[in-house]
Protein backbone atom coordinates (compact mmCIF):
# COMPACT_ATOMS: atom_id res chain seq x y z
CA UNK A 1 0.00 0.00 0.00
CA UNK A 2 1.17 3.14 -0.90
CA UNK A 3 1.57 5.67 1.75
CA UNK A 4 0.67 9.52 1.55
CA UNK A 5 3.33 11.50 2.69
CA UNK A 6 2.77 14.31 5.09
CA UNK A 7 5.96 16.51 5.46
CA UNK A 8 4.44 18.26 8.27
CA UNK A 9 3.66 14.79 10.54
CA UNK A 10 7.71 14.63 12.10
CA UNK A 11 6.98 18.20 13.43
CA UNK A 12 3.66 17.45 14.75
CA UNK A 13 4.66 14.79 16.24
CA UNK A 14 8.30 16.67 18.39
CA UNK A 15 5.28 19.21 19.24
CA UNK A 16 3.95 16.31 21.51
CA UNK A 17 6.71 14.67 23.53
CA UNK A 18 4.32 13.77 26.22
CA UNK A 19 2.55 10.87 23.21
CA UNK A 20 5.59 10.42 20.92
CA UNK A 21 9.16 9.59 22.88
CA UNK A 22 12.01 10.70 21.30
CA UNK A 23 15.28 9.66 21.96
CA UNK A 24 13.82 6.41 23.56
CA UNK A 25 17.59 5.00 24.05
CA UNK A 26 17.99 6.75 26.72
CA UNK A 27 14.92 5.26 28.83
CA UNK A 28 16.34 1.40 28.02
CA UNK A 29 15.80 -0.14 31.03
CA UNK A 30 13.87 2.65 32.72
CA UNK A 31 10.45 3.20 31.37
CA UNK A 32 8.26 2.12 34.30
CA UNK A 33 10.57 4.45 36.39
CA UNK A 34 11.20 7.24 34.03
CA UNK A 35 7.83 7.48 31.93
CA UNK A 36 5.09 5.96 33.31
CA UNK A 37 6.29 6.64 37.25
CA UNK A 38 4.61 3.04 37.79
CA UNK A 39 5.68 -0.69 38.43
CA UNK A 40 3.16 -1.97 35.49
CA UNK A 41 3.32 -4.31 33.32
CA UNK A 42 4.71 -3.13 29.63
CA UNK A 43 2.60 -4.42 26.73
CA UNK A 44 4.17 -2.84 23.23
CA UNK A 45 2.51 -3.17 19.72
CA UNK A 46 4.74 -3.63 16.50
CA UNK A 47 3.22 -1.75 13.65
CA UNK A 48 0.35 0.57 15.53
CA UNK A 49 -0.96 1.67 12.24
CA UNK A 50 -3.34 4.52 13.19
CA UNK A 51 -3.72 3.69 16.59
CA UNK A 52 -7.13 2.21 17.44
CA UNK A 53 -6.00 -0.99 19.00
CA UNK A 54 -3.35 0.40 21.32
CA UNK A 55 -6.21 3.09 22.22
CA UNK A 56 -8.83 0.85 23.18
CA UNK A 57 -6.97 -1.43 24.68
CA UNK A 58 -4.97 1.25 26.63
CA UNK A 59 -8.35 2.25 27.83
CA UNK A 60 -9.72 -1.15 29.05
CA UNK A 61 -6.87 -1.85 30.72
CA UNK A 62 -5.67 1.24 32.92
CA UNK A 63 -3.44 -0.85 34.29
CA UNK A 64 -1.06 -1.54 32.15
CA UNK A 65 1.46 0.70 29.98
CA UNK A 66 1.07 0.74 26.20
CA UNK A 67 3.93 1.44 23.71
CA UNK A 68 2.73 1.50 20.22
CA UNK A 69 5.46 1.46 17.68
CA UNK A 70 5.15 2.62 13.80
CA UNK A 71 8.24 3.46 11.33
CA UNK A 72 5.88 5.66 9.34
CA UNK A 73 5.73 9.44 10.36
CA UNK A 74 2.87 9.78 8.18
CA UNK A 75 0.96 7.04 9.66
CA UNK A 76 1.81 7.15 12.87
CA UNK A 77 0.86 10.95 12.95
CA UNK A 78 -3.02 9.54 13.15
CA UNK A 79 -2.41 7.33 15.98
CA UNK A 80 -1.39 10.87 17.94
CA UNK A 81 -4.03 12.58 17.03
CA UNK A 82 -5.82 9.58 18.13
CA UNK A 83 -4.08 10.06 21.65
CA UNK A 84 -4.46 13.84 22.01
CA UNK A 85 -8.59 13.45 22.07
CA UNK A 86 -8.25 9.97 24.56
CA UNK A 87 -5.72 11.84 26.97
CA UNK A 88 -4.32 8.46 28.12
CA UNK A 89 -1.74 8.29 30.51
CA UNK A 90 -0.70 4.76 29.93
CA UNK A 91 -0.42 4.83 26.64
CA UNK A 92 2.98 6.03 24.97
CA UNK A 93 4.50 6.52 20.50
CA UNK A 94 7.50 5.45 19.48
CA UNK A 95 8.45 6.44 15.54
CA UNK A 96 10.76 3.14 15.35
CA UNK A 97 12.11 0.38 13.53
CA UNK A 98 11.49 -2.39 14.48
CA UNK A 99 14.97 -3.59 14.09
CA UNK A 100 15.90 -1.20 16.59
CA UNK A 101 13.74 -2.63 19.27
CA UNK A 102 17.02 -3.71 21.52
CA UNK A 103 18.10 0.17 21.60
CA UNK A 104 15.12 0.98 23.18
CA UNK A 105 14.13 -2.27 25.76
CA UNK A 106 16.11 -4.20 28.38
CA UNK A 107 16.27 -7.61 28.22
CA UNK A 108 13.24 -8.91 30.09
CA UNK A 109 11.60 -5.05 30.14
CA UNK A 110 8.44 -6.04 28.14
CA UNK A 111 5.66 -8.48 29.11
CA UNK A 112 3.98 -8.72 25.93
CA UNK A 113 4.06 -8.09 22.05
CA UNK A 114 1.04 -7.62 19.75
CA UNK A 115 1.72 -8.03 16.16
CA UNK A 116 -1.61 -6.81 14.01
CA UNK A 117 -2.39 -7.12 10.52
CA UNK A 118 2.03 -7.32 9.71
CA UNK A 119 2.84 -6.84 5.98
CA UNK A 120 3.09 -9.97 4.50
CA UNK A 121 5.69 -9.16 2.41
CA UNK A 122 4.79 -12.02 0.23
CA UNK A 123 7.54 -12.76 -2.16
CA UNK A 124 10.42 -15.47 -1.11
CA UNK A 125 12.93 -12.57 -1.34
CA UNK A 126 11.21 -10.60 1.23
CA UNK A 127 11.42 -13.21 4.26
CA UNK A 128 13.51 -11.05 6.73
CA UNK A 129 11.20 -8.25 6.24
CA UNK A 130 8.69 -10.33 8.18
CA UNK A 131 8.20 -9.59 11.53
CA UNK A 132 7.99 -13.48 12.51
CA UNK A 133 11.39 -14.18 10.90
CA UNK A 134 13.54 -15.80 13.14
CA UNK A 135 15.65 -12.58 13.42
CA UNK A 136 12.82 -10.44 14.55
CA UNK A 137 12.36 -13.71 17.07
CA UNK A 138 15.53 -12.90 18.48
CA UNK A 139 15.09 -9.66 19.17
CA UNK A 140 11.68 -10.52 21.30
CA UNK A 141 12.96 -13.27 22.89
CA UNK A 142 15.68 -10.86 24.29
CA UNK A 143 13.44 -8.09 25.11
CA UNK A 144 10.81 -10.14 26.52
CA UNK A 145 10.82 -11.34 30.26
CA UNK A 146 10.83 -14.79 30.64
CA UNK A 147 6.46 -15.52 30.91
CA UNK A 148 6.08 -13.11 27.84
CA UNK A 149 4.16 -13.85 24.98
CA UNK A 150 3.19 -12.93 21.38
CA UNK A 151 0.22 -11.93 20.36
CA UNK A 152 -0.30 -12.46 16.37
CA UNK A 153 -3.26 -11.70 14.22
CA UNK A 154 -3.68 -11.58 10.29
CA UNK A 155 -6.32 -11.76 7.54
CA UNK A 156 -3.05 -13.05 5.28
CA UNK A 157 -3.28 -16.67 5.28
CA UNK A 158 -0.22 -17.52 4.19
CA UNK A 159 1.59 -15.39 6.46
CA UNK A 160 -0.10 -16.95 9.28
CA UNK A 161 0.74 -20.05 8.40
CA UNK A 162 4.44 -19.34 7.74
CA UNK A 163 4.53 -17.44 10.83
CA UNK A 164 3.30 -20.86 12.75
CA UNK A 165 5.99 -22.86 11.27
CA UNK A 166 8.48 -19.78 12.36
CA UNK A 167 7.28 -20.02 15.83
CA UNK A 168 7.78 -23.88 16.05
CA UNK A 169 11.11 -24.14 13.99
CA UNK A 170 12.39 -21.40 16.58
CA UNK A 171 10.58 -23.12 19.59
CA UNK A 172 7.65 -21.68 20.70
CA UNK A 173 5.20 -22.93 22.68
CA UNK A 174 1.76 -22.35 20.78
CA UNK A 175 -0.33 -21.31 23.44
CA UNK A 176 -3.39 -20.58 21.66
CA UNK A 177 -4.14 -21.05 17.34
CA UNK A 178 -7.35 -19.57 16.68
CA UNK A 179 -8.57 -19.84 12.62
CA UNK A 180 -11.41 -18.03 12.65
CA UNK A 181 -11.61 -15.09 14.75
CA UNK A 182 -14.48 -13.10 14.51
CA UNK A 183 -16.82 -16.41 14.78
CA UNK A 184 -15.13 -17.55 17.50
CA UNK A 185 -16.20 -17.00 21.21
CA UNK A 186 -12.93 -15.06 22.17
CA UNK A 187 -13.96 -12.36 24.43
CA UNK A 188 -11.59 -8.92 24.29
CA UNK A 189 -11.16 -8.88 20.56
CA UNK A 190 -10.24 -5.36 20.21
CA UNK A 191 -10.12 -4.36 16.15
CA UNK A 192 -7.49 -2.58 14.57
CA UNK A 193 -8.80 -0.34 11.14
CA UNK A 194 -7.57 -3.15 8.92
CA UNK A 195 -9.36 -5.52 10.59
CA UNK A 196 -12.78 -4.10 10.87
CA UNK A 197 -12.34 -3.45 7.15
CA UNK A 198 -11.42 -6.95 6.06
CA UNK A 199 -14.13 -8.59 9.01
CA UNK A 200 -16.73 -6.43 6.73
CA UNK A 201 -15.62 -8.15 3.27
CA UNK A 202 -15.86 -11.66 5.33
CA UNK A 203 -12.31 -12.33 5.10
CA UNK A 204 -11.16 -14.54 7.99
CA UNK A 205 -9.24 -13.85 10.66
CA UNK A 206 -5.94 -15.76 12.10
CA UNK A 207 -5.12 -15.28 15.50
CA UNK A 208 -2.21 -17.24 17.70
CA UNK A 209 -0.33 -16.50 21.11
CA UNK A 210 2.68 -18.05 21.62
CA UNK A 211 5.49 -17.84 23.88
CA UNK A 212 9.13 -18.92 24.47
CA UNK A 213 9.96 -21.70 26.62
CA UNK A 214 10.02 -20.94 30.37
CA UNK A 215 14.48 -22.30 31.42
CA UNK A 216 14.64 -24.00 28.40
CA UNK A 217 11.60 -26.27 29.25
Amino acid sequence: MRLRHKPWAAEKLANYPQYVIADANQYKGKWNEEIFSNNNEIHIEIGTGKGRFITEMAKAHPDINFIGIEAYTSVIVTALDRLIEAELPNVKLLNLNAEKLEEVFAPGEVARIYLNFSDPWPKNRHEKRRLTYKKFLQIYERILKSEGDIHFKTDNQKLFEYSLVSFSQFGLVLNDVNLDLDNSDFKGNVMTEYQEKFSAKGNRIYRCEVSFPVNGE
